[in-house]
């Protein structure tokens, strides 16, 4: 069998990508020199899908190597298994209008899916020549937290890094009560000021007493609201822009582009502080091209958007007036995975200035594609999902209860993809994705290489539910 979109000759030599009963394989007509294979019938070259056969054909076919995307409208497609960018880049070319990014994971989901920053940028590799994809695309090395996670990712060819100072981000400085400001006033001092370029003088001096005019809006910090920023956030800010500065000297000539996440927090991030950590990061020579705040209510793992839409419109306007004037750059929607709520607001305030981030919910997809096909092995994972989700959502904020998942027995088979509709089912099969294919990753990947149509069909479907409210804030 032939993927069509994959056929594509240059200078006299034919590429495609084949398949038979052995898995899929890279099939040349013409000068396959410098390719991992044998020559077979016909004068057909065979080679598996390997690193290094990813790395010789990113030589000839220059599209097959990710770019920056600047402040184009963006998604990212998180995908854990590997197989589903072809479902994924079939949703962007449906929708039109945005650009996709098909190789994100970030270093904590490599070490649950026992993948590597090479593994998944060459996965998606091999799902752009599958589906013919020539538009530009990006590789995100998500959620950095060191300069070694950095090392690898450069190495690996990424092109959009997201620096995470989530474990820098001190949220006691929201807890501690109004008008008493000694314990702030302490973490204030405390802070790494040779990295941070000043004092805290100067940094009063900057803020105290001022207006920061934000297009309709006026924003000011007075010395409590300044106190907690810098107690919260300057930690997070020093970290940033030392990732940063490692992140320039390793890239050197390659271009890349950088995205700022303090979304993994406690509590929210308020437009003073947005106006507050975008100002620091510029002043320290900081360049980025997204940031993800921590917006006011919850985005769980795999379920729309928990809070008060009216606080949330209210606050996201601020926001995205911010990124305008301090950038412009992009707000970015992480935990973004079927918040079909928001969606609306992000297109109509932030407009092109906007980059949604899903994971998840794509590996939601691969068990509901499963439940059709294999309920057997379906019901396998549910029962083992139950078994593993009170210890696994330990490092998730998730609040689906255990008690609300029915127990597989008491589904028919005809129920159980409806059942990936189900809120605390979702976030049952979500936070425990590390653990199931760790069991049953083998037997997951042979059926959905088995119904790969199908495969991508949920996720054609699924994602252009996602996809839809952005496309339209183009037209």
């Amino acid at each position: 069998m032939i993927y069509p979109r994959s056929v594509v000759e240059l200078d006299g030599t034919t590429f495609m990508l084949v398949r038979d009963a052995e898995g899929k394989h890279l099939s040349i007509r013409g000068d396959a020199r410098g390719f991992e294979g044998k020559s077979g019938a016909e004068g057909l070259f065979l080679g598996p899908l390997s690193r290094a056969n990813a790395a010789a054909l990113r030589d000839r076919l220059s599209w097959l190597r990710p770019v920056p995307l600047g402040l184009q409208k963006s998604a990212g497609f998180g995908d854990r298994l590997g197989p589903a960018t072809p479902g994924h880049l079939r949703a962007t070319r449906a929708a039109g209008g945005i650009a996709p990014i098909v190789a994100q994971q970030s270093m904590r989901e490599n070490v649950r899916t026992g993948r590597t920053p090479q593994q998944v940028m060459d996965d998606a590799m091999w799902g752009v020549f599958q589906e013919g994809w020539r538009e530009p695309w990006g590789a995100d090395a998500d959620h950095l937290k060191t300069t070694e996670d950095i090392d690898l990712c450069a190495a690996a060819g990424y092109t959009f890094f997201t620096i995470d100072p989530g474990d820098h981000v001190d949220s006691e400085a929201d807890l501690s009560p109004a008008g008493d400001t000694e314990w702030l006033q302490r973490r204030l001092e405390g802070l790494p000021w040779r990295d941070l370029g000043g004092d805290a003088a100067q940094l009063r001096a900057r803020y105290l007493g001022r207006q920061f005019g934000v297009e309709g809006f006026v924003l000011e910090l007075g010395a409590e609201a300044l106190l907690r920023a810098a107690a919260k956030y300057g930690r997070a800010i020093a970290h940033t822009a030392r990732m940063y500065r490692h992140l320039v000297t390793v890239m050197g000539s390659r271009p890349f582009e950088l995205e700022v996440s303090v979304d993994e927090t406690a509590t929210p991030t308020t437009p003073e502080e947005h106006l507050f950590i975008a100002s620091e990061l510029a002043r320290l020579g900081v360049r980025w091209v997204s940031l993800a705040p921590r917006y006011v209510g919850r985005f769980e793992k795999g379920v729309d958007y928990i809070g008060d839409l009216a606080e949330f419109a209210s606050q996201l306007e601020k926001h995205a007036a911010i990124a305008r004037v301090l950038g412009p750059y992009k707000l970015s929607i992480h935990s973004g995975s079927d918040k079909f709520t928001v969606y609306p607001f992000f297109a109509r305030e932030a407009h092109e200035l906007v980059h949604l981030k899903t994971a998840g919910t794509s590996y939601l997809e691969a068990l509901r594609t499963i439940a059709g096909v294999d309920p057997a092995l379906f019901r396998q994972i549910l029962a083992f999902g139950r078994d593993c989700y009170e210890r696994d959502r330990a490092t998730y904020h998730v609040s689906g209860e255990l008690s609300r998942v029915p127990a597989p027995e008491s589904l028919a088979d005809g129920q159980l993809a409806g059942f990936l509709d189900l809120f605390d089912a979702r976030q049952v099969l979500h936070v425990t994705f590390g653990s199931a294919l760790e069991r049953f990753g083998r037997e997951i990947l042979a059926v959905l290489a088995a119904h790969e149509e199908a495969y991508y069909a949920a996720l054609e479907t699924h994602f252009a539910r996602h996809l839809a409210p952005f496309a339209e804030s183009a037209s």
